[in-house]
């Protein structure tokens, strides 16, 4: 059986850990259907991860988990190892020391389909009021309008190393790296997604990393229901304090700002405790002046109106940027 190659960015490995994992006794477990299946401890999930991560899991092992895994549903106990085994594949990053702010982590793995796609609005405003902002996410999604390529048509390329996010950050600008220069491991099994045809694990838990060395705010979003409860579960028991604070909220097309019709409701989650910022409000009706179309140059054009001030900031994303703002700050008054 073949094995994938190990990823360039992981921790240093004895022989022994670097050896070839048989899965079998995982698989056996988290195999059985949707109904039979047993949902793994959080020590044998870390251990699983680790080694899918590290390339020991030969190809047939690891479709055999992949889909398991799609089919089962992830527990609790199994994202929290799972996320346990991530950190240390993940570029570690420096919170800016001069900032009044936390950084605020902005996940973009969805894009666009049929709304203009405003994640780098979002990450633009929140910038200019001084908040360090990393947004990280796929480069491409086909049939869709990733954040990258709209950060692209504003002339802002992604980053390429933590200095740079750093060096964004300390210019007042949001910074945007790929996942697979974040971390070239999960970007790796993100991509089997093109070989299997459907999801797995990994597309949910890269958009829960938080690779600064404080505490931040990372926005987190759901699409379906299940998740909804999986992540309100999540955050309260096992997301690890010193990561910092979270607001949870219903995705726009699976992206984590605000729509500009009916505004979501903002789920705060600190230290365990869950507090609701924002309740689900009835629709405004889109914004007056929407981009022309949904592509990354008009959705470029629209923005850079807005942040000159020649459009006004459609209304839900203003409150989101001031919640956003208000608990970085307190996340950055606590250190």
């Amino acid at each position: 059986m073949r094995f994938l190659p190990r990823p360039s960015l992981c921790p240093t490995a004895s022989a022994e850990a670097s050896a070839p994992l048989a899965a079998a006794r995982f698989i056996k477990e988290i195999g059985r259907g949707k109904d039979g299946a047993r949902s793994m401890s959080q020590t044998d999930a870390a251990m699983l991860y680790t080694a899918m991560l590290e390339g020991r899991v030969s190809d047939l092992e690891m479709g055999g988990i992949l889909l398991s895994m799609r089919i089962k549903g992830e527990s609790i106990e199994e994202i929290a190892g799972f996320m346990e085994a991530a950190q240390p594949f993940i570029m570690p990053m420096r919170t800016p020391v001069d900032s009044r702010f936390a950084p605020v982590v902005i996940p973009t793995y969805n894009g666009a389909r049929k709304k203009a796609n405003l994640t780098a609005l979002l990450a633009l405003l929140l910038a200019r009021h001084g908040v360090p902002v990393l947004v990280h996410g796929v480069a491409t999604d086909a049939g869709r309008v990733a954040t990258a390529e709209i950060f692209q048509a504003l002339d802002m390329p992604a980053v390429a190393t933590a200095e740079q996010v750093l060096e964004q950050m300390q210019q007042g600008l949001p910074a945007f790296m790929t996942i697979d220069v974040l971390s070239p491991a999960m970007a790796h099994l993100l991509s089997l997604r093109r070989i299997l045809g459907v999801r797995n694990s990994t597309h949910t838990l890269v958009k829960l990393l938080q690779p600064f060395d404080k505490p931040a705010l990372r926005l987190s979003s759901y699409t379906h229901p299940e998740y909804f409860l999986m992540l309100q579960d999540y955050f309260s028991r096992c997301a690890p304090p010193a990561s910092g604070d979270v607001f949870l909220m219903r995705g726009t097309e699976g992206e984590t700002v605000a729509s500009t019709g009916r505004a979501q409701q903002i789920d705060w989650f600190h230290q365990g405790e869950c507090t609701t910022l924002l309740e689900t409000q009835p629709a405004l009706g889109e914004v007056a002046a929407m981009p022309e179309s949904i592509n990354a140059i008009s959705t470029a054009s629209w923005i850079k109106a807005v942040m000159a001030g020649e459009v006004a900031i459609p209304e839900n994303i203003a409150v989101q940027v001031a919640h956003c703002m208000a608990v970085a700050e307190k996340l950055r008054q606590r250190l």
